[in-house]
């Protein structure tokens, strides 16, 4: 029985590397030094939380019903996912209460146009 592939050394904590590989079929061996790729580097509960993310197909709304979670944890560990693979997670920029007023402010007092201020809400 095949066991999974652990990606870190559990004495250590460092990252492991695979050195040989086998093929049962015609019993090949390769040697040499293999990454194990960057899935291998997540935790069990990370790997969780991604598996049910792609059935999910990546529907936030459907991952918070399937594990019972509010928006922010399950954005908060999309996150902490997306770091863990070595990626950089995007900040939205955020338009504060009183910038959005103060556009509707201009929209109303007829400094600008519908579509000017539709463009201005959406750009932050």
């Amino acid at each position: 029985m095949a066991h999974p592939v652990v990606g870190r050394c559990p004495f250590c904590d460092d990252t492991l590397e695979v050195t040989s590989l086998y093929c049962p079929s015609c019993d090949t061996g390769v040697s040499g030094r293999f990454s194990l790729g960057r899935f291998q580097s997540l935790t069990s509960e990370q790997l969780a939380f991604a598996e049910v993310f792609i059935r999910c197909e990546g529907k936030i709304t459907r991952v918070e019903s399937e594990l019972g979670l509010s928006y922010p944890t399950v954005r908060n560990r999309l996150n902490d996912l997306i770091q863990a693979l070595g990626y950089t997670v995007r900040q939205e920029p955020r338009m504060t209460p009183e910038e959005r007023h103060e556009i509707l402010d201009r929209l109303a007092a007829g400094e600008i146009s519908s579509e000017e201020a539709i463009e201005l809400l959406a750009s932050k």
